[in-house]
């Protein structure tokens, strides 16, 4: 499959290969791992999430706060139980040192090498990349087709952080479709 991904779409996975891995410590790539380096890509896909307010930036913290293979630590859910998730950070950095909650043991370090699989969600939103294509009737697969792969898929975690970042998950889909069909013609 991946010898049609044009050059762009295989940045995109290798920069999610390496956010995953030597920025946040996880040990596989995941659709939320996709969608970090989907942000940062220069052509449509890019476009319309940042169209939409998504910044790396904040996407990566995001992603650092979220223990492998779990859930991301809810401000609003933990709030609403009497928790003060940024108390409980304070706290925790004051006595552990920065980024004390942001690394649960059996993560792997910054930098570490080795195989790096996809994880079942990863590899769905890669396949569907190739379906959004054929449907589309391009014979390539770009970044673009890659995000349409990523959002079809409405329960895994990037397109949960999506919707919690406050992004209507249809309108992007609307656009970025709109963005690779004008830029394919």
């Amino acid at each position: 499959m991946f010898e049609r991904f044009t050059k762009d779409a295989r940045a995109v996975v290798t920069l999610a290969r390496e956010e995953a891995v030597r920025e946040l410590g996880h040990r596989h790539i995941g659709p939320e791992h996709l969608l970090l380096a989907l942000v940062q890509d220069d052509g449509p896909a890019g476009r319309a999430l940042r169209g939409q307010g998504l910044e790396a930036r904040e996407l990566r913290a995001r992603l650092a706060r979220t223990a492998a293979g779990g859930d991301p630590l809810d401000p609003e859910a933990l709030r609403s139980i009497g928790i003060d998730l940024d108390a409980v950070r304070r706290a925790a950095e004051e006595t552990f040192g920065e980024g004390a909650l942001d690394a649960p043991p059996g993560r792997w370090r910054r930098g570490e090498r080795g195989h790096v699989p996809f994880n079942k969600g990863a590899k769905k939103s890669l396949e569907l990349s190739l379906r959004h294509a054929i449907s589309l009737k391009h014979n390539h697969i770009a970044a673009g087709h890659v995000l349409l792969g990523v959002l079809h898929d409405r329960d895994n975690p990037a397109v949960w952080i999506l919707k919690t970042s406050g992004v209507d998950v249809d309108s992007l889909r609307t656009e970025v479709t709109r963005l690779i069909t004008s830029e394919a013609a």
